[in-house]
C-alpha cells in the first residue's frame, strides 16, 4: 500500500510539472517578439499596417532597448538620433522616442529591412550575428 501512495504523488508532481512546463512554452517569451509582448504596453492605434505592432513604454529608448538586449543579444543594432534599430534573426525591434517615452514596434525582418533601409543602411547584416561579408577565408569574394 505505501508503493501506491508513493505513486500517486509522484503523479501528481508529474502533472504539476507537465503543467507549468505547458504555461511556460505558451505564455513564455522565448523570443524577443514575446519579451516585448509580455513586458510593454501595447499600443494598437499606432501599428503600421498589419506588419509592425506598436507597444509603448515610459522609458526612454535607450532604457527600454538596455532591457530588450539585455534579455536578448541582437544579431545587429543600428543606433542613431531617430532611435533604436534591433534586428534579430525574424524579427526587428524598433524603438522610437516619444514626448511621454517611447514607441517600441515589432515587425517581421521581411517589410522591416526595406522600411528602414535608408535608415540603417549596412548596418543590418544578414544571418545569424554575421556581416554581409562575414565568414570564413575566400567568403564573400
Amino acid at each position: 500500500m505505501t508503493y501506491r501512495r508513493w505513486f500517486i504523488i509522484g503523479g501528481v508532481f508529474a502533472l504539476v510539472g507537465a503543467l507549468v512546463a505547458s504555461f511556460a512554452i505558451f505564455y513564455g517569451s522565448f523570443s524577443p517578439r514575446g519579451y516585448v509582448k509580455d513586458r510593454y504596453t501595447r499600443a494598437a492605434s499606432q501599428d503600421i499596417g498589419q506588419q509592425a505592432m506598436a507597444y509603448t513604454s515610459r522609458k526612454s529608448p535607450s532604457a527600454v532597448a538596455a532591457e530588450v538586449t539585455k534579455a536578448w543579444k541582437p544579431a545587429d543594432q543600428y543606433v542613431d538620433g531617430s532611435g533604436v534599430y534591433l534586428r534579430y534573426d525574424d524579427d526587428s525591434v524598433v524603438i522610437l522616442p516619444t514626448a511621454a517615452g517611447s514607441l517600441i514596434l515589432l515587425e517581421r525582418m521581411t517589410t522591416a529591412y526595406p522600411r528602414y533601409r535608408s535608415t540603417v543602411g549596412n548596418s543590418w547584416g544578414w544571418g545569424r550575428g554575421t556581416t554581409v561579408r562575414g565568414g570564413g577565408p575566400g567568403s564573400g569574394k
